[in-house]
C-alpha cells in the first residue's frame, strides 16, 4: 500500500496520473495547505520541504520508504512497476535532462506566474509581465521539442505527466497556446487518458464525499507518519 499525500495542485496531478496509469494500490490523504498541514512534524517527517506530494512506500522492499520531490516520486514509481520510464542508459540521459528541465523551468516559472495571477494581495504589472513571459518561454522550448513528436519522447512516459500539468493549466493563467500548435496537440492527447482525466478530478473529492470524512483522512495522515517519528527516515 503506497500513502499519497496530495492536495489538486499541477504539482499533486503529476503523481496521482502515474498511480492511476500504473494502478499501484495506495490511498489519498488529501492535504489543507491552508490549514498548514504540510508543516506539521509528522508531514515533515515525510517530506523536509514541507510541501506535497509526498509519498510513503509500506512495500519497499526495506520496510516504508518516503519518497517527496514529483519528479523523484516519477522516478521511484517507474522503478517500482517497470512502468514509463527509462528503459537503456542512453534513454535514462534524455528522461533526466527533460525531468530536470520541468523541475528547473517549467514549473517553477508556472508557480510564480500563478501566484501573481491568483494570489497576490496586489497587482504587480512588472513581476506578472517577468513571469508570464518565462512560462511562455518555456512553452516554446516544449512547442519546438515536439515537432514530429507525439510525446515528449519517443513513447508516453513519466516525462509526459511531468510536463503536462502546468501546460494543463496554461489557459487559466492567461497563457494562451494558439501560437504552440505542437504543444495544444499533445496536451490535448494527454488530457483525453482516462488516467489523466481521473487525476484532474481528483480536486472534487476534497470535500471527502462519500469516500472518507475530514477526520478519517486525518487518522490515516497519523498512522503513516507515526512510525517515521520514532525511526531514522530512509534517504529517498
Amino acid at each position: 500500500m503506497i500513502d499519497f499525500y496530495y492536495s489538486p495542485t499541477p504539482n499533486g496531478w503529476k503523481v496521482a496520473i502515474m498511480l492511476g496509469e500504473t494502478g499501484l494500490e495506495h490511498r489519498t490523504v488529501l492535504m489543507n495547505l491552508r490549514a498548514g498541514d504540510q508543516f506539521t512534524p509528522a508531514f515533515r517527517a515525510i517530506s523536509p520541504n514541507a510541501k506535497m506530494p509526498a509519498i510513503v512506500d509500506h512495500d519497499a522492499p526495506d520496510g516504508p520508504q518516503t519518497v517527496f520531490e514529483s519528479g523523484a516520486i516519477l522516478l521511484y514509481l517507474a522503478e517500482r512497476t517497470g512502468q514509463f520510464g527509462p528503459q537503456t542508459p542512453a534513454e535514462r540521459i534524455a528522461f533526466n535532462e527533460w525531468l530536470f528541465w520541468q523541475a528547473a523551468n517549467q514549473g517553477p516559472m508556472g508557480g510564480q506566474l500563478s501566484h501573481f495571477v491568483n494570489y497576490s494581495p496586489e497587482d504587480q504589472p512588472y513581476a506578472h509581465k517577468r513571469y508570464k513571459g518565462e512560462f511562455e518561454r518555456a512553452l516554446a522550448v516544449m512547442e519546438t521539442w515536439l515537432e514530429g513528436r507525439d510525446y515528449m519522447l519517443d513513447r508516453y512516459t513519466i516525462v509526459d505527466m511531468m510536463c503536462f500539468p502546468w501546460a494543463f493549466i496554461a489557459k487559466p493563467l492567461g497563457v494562451s497556446l494558439d501560437g504552440f500548435p505542437n504543444l495544444a496537440a499533445w496536451r490535448q492527447r494527454i488530457k483525453a487518458r482516462p488516467a489523466v482525466i481521473d487525476a484532474i478530478n481528483l480536486h472534487k473529492d476534497a470535500q471527502f464525499s462519500g469516500k472518507a470524512t475530514a477526520q478519517q483522512h486525518a487518522t490515516l495522515f497519523n498512522q503513516s507518519a507515526a512510525h517515521l517519528m520514532t525511526e531514522p527516515t530512509k534517504p529517498t
